[in-house]
C-alpha cells in the first residue's frame, strides 16, 4: 500500500502544472505587446544618407562627414565611401541633427535635420564648395 505522502505528492503535481500553464498564458500577451512596441519605435527611427560632392559634382571619396546631435552635442562621423556616399541610421525622430562634410582644405555648408521633418528616409547632398577655416 501507498504511503499518504505519496498520494498528497501525486495529487498536488497536476494542480502545479495546471497554475503553472495559466501563469505561461497570462504572461504570452504582454511579452507579444512588448515586442510590437519595440518594433514601432524600431520603425519610427530615421535615416540619413546622400553623397558627398564636389563643385564639379563629382563625388568625393574619403570625406568625413559629422552629423551633430543638437540635443545632446554628440557627433557621429561617417567617412564617405569610394563612390562618395554615407549613411546613419537608427536617429532619434524627436531629436534635431547638423549635417556637413569636409575634406582636406574644403567643407560643405551645414544642413539642419529638423525634429519636425516627419520624413523616416531622408537625403542630403553635401557640396563641398567653402574654404575651411583654419585651426586656432
Amino acid at each position: 500500500m501507498t504511503s499518504p505522502r505519496a498520494v498528497s505528492r501525486r495529487s498536488t503535481l497536476p494542480l502545479g502544472f495546471f497554475l503553472f500553464l495559466n501563469l505561461a498564458f497570462l504572461l504570452a500577451p504582454a511579452s507579444r505587446a512588448q515586442t510590437k512596441d519595440q518594433k514601432r519605435s524600431e520603425a519610427q527611427l530615421r535615416t540619413l544618407h546622400g553623397s558627398v560632392i564636389n563643385k564639379s559634382e563629382d563625388p568625393v571619396p574619403s570625406s568625413i562627414v559629422y552629423l551633430k546631435n543638437v540635443k545632446s552635442q554628440s557627433i557621429k562621423t561617417y567617412i564617405a565611401d569610394s563612390s562618395g556616399n554615407y549613411k546613419f541610421s537608427g536617429l532619434d525622430p524627436n531629436v534635431d541633427y547638423e549635417l556637413h562634410a569636409e575634406t582636406q582644405d574644403l567643407m560643405s555648408s551645414t544642413h539642419t535635420i529638423s525634429s519636425f521633418d516627419s520624413r523616416r528616409d531622408i537625403e542630403v547632398i553635401l557640396k563641398l564648395n567653402h574654404k575651411k577655416e583654419p585651426s586656432k
